[in-house]
């Protein structure tokens, strides 16, 4: 039984007191009105109107049972607007890291608005956004790929507590100067921070300051970057186990903002939660970024401007690679153009 079907020619017929008038209103042949209404009597286990009568009338059962049918159908209208009105719309789904700025996030959704397509942002690993282009559930996605092949490249570095609640988390000893990730949260920038440097060193006369373990986030547990990662810690000495994945991110802020752990992420996620923050030296192990389409829509070197700025700002990227060298290139002053745009 098509339930929507034989609920029209129930109220029709309550409306218009008549079987005629009611098949005239729904475009149908009389027969086929009083074949739904039996229908749906037989359904109902009851009679919705009494035939006994020149001009029908509606039934105890039948009104008691009319104003939740046309809920019914009005709540099937008002879904079949809001169907309409998103295919109208063009929604498209945005796969973004689970790090982004919001107010950069809002400036690409005000831009989608302005060229008539509604943005969804879906915050997800670096795994489920390829998998989301792949399958063609995301129409863009900021996708992780080398730094030394991205469009974009946004520099890590080791954020750690403030300096009053600060832990040692380098061993300078007593002859050697070292920097250390830090500070009170301002905006002075560190001098890059080489892995070698946290080694754990014994100074003159006094024991080795026990190490900090560098939790590293679900943004960067990605297989090409655990390998450049592992091979990094190798080179610089550093002991197994000493670089390990993170749990979820208000655990790795909190024990990272306790002193107990150096957390490897980027800058401006650093400073939003009142972290110290020194880059990393090594920059092989920056993070790269490109945005991308599935396979079959326009690929990332045609992307509109209106999106991959604020994307690109939104994981606090620099342009790198081809796009930065291509004329009107989005990165070629990233904060101008955003500040241009509103």
């Amino acid at each position: 039984m098509d339930l929507l079907a034989h609920l029209e020619a129930y109220v029709a017929t309550a409306d218009e007191a008549g079987f005629s008038r009611a098949a005239d209103r729904l475009g149908i042949a009389q027969p086929l009105l009083s074949r739904r209404v039996r229908t749906l009597e037989e359904h109902f286990g009851g009679p919705l109107f009494d035939r006994s009568r020149r001009q029908i009338t509606t039934t105890e059962l039948g009104l008691l049972l009319l104003p939740y049918a046309r809920d019914v159908l009005d709540r099937a209208q008002r879904l079949r607007q809001v169907a309409r009105s998103a295919r109208h719309s063009q929604v498209r789904a945005v796969g973004v890291p689970a790090d982004c700025a919001p107010a950069a996030l809002a400036r690409a959704l005000r831009a989608g608005a302005e060229h008539g397509i509604t943005l969804g942002i879906r915050e997800l690993p670096p795994a489920q956004r390829a998998s989301g282009l792949a399958d063609g559930t995301l129409a863009y996605a900021l996708l992780r790929v080398p730094p030394e092949q991205a469009a974009f490249r946004v520099p890590l570095g080791l954020a750690s507590a403030p300096a009053e609640k600060e832990a040692p988390s380098v061993d300078r000893g007593p002859d050697r100067e070292g920097p250390r990730p830090g500070g009170a949260g301002g905006r002075r920038r560190r001098r890059a921070v080489h892995l070698e440097e946290l080694r754990p060193r014994r100074g003159r006369g006094s024991p080795a300051t026990a190490p900090l373990p560098v939790l590293v986030m679900a943004e960067d547990q990605v297989p090409y970057y655990d390998d450049r990662l592992v091979r990094a810690a190798a080179r610089a000495g550093l002991p197994e186990g000493r670089i390990r994945a993170a749990g979820p991110a208000a655990t790795a802020l909190a024990e990272t903002l306790a002193g107990r752990a150096l957390l490897l992420c980027a800058e401006p996620f650093a400073r939003q939660h009142g972290a110290g923050w020194a880059p990393l030296g090594e920059a092989s192990l920056h993070r790269g970024y490109d945005v991308s389409a599935p396979p079959g829509r326009e690929g990332a070197a045609q992307l509109p401007d209106w999106l991959a700025v604020p994307l690109a700002s939104a994981v606090g990227a620099a342009a790198s690679g081809p796009r930065a060298t291509r004329p009107g290139a989005v990165g070629e002053d990233l904060p101008a153009r955003l500040a241009a745009r509103g």
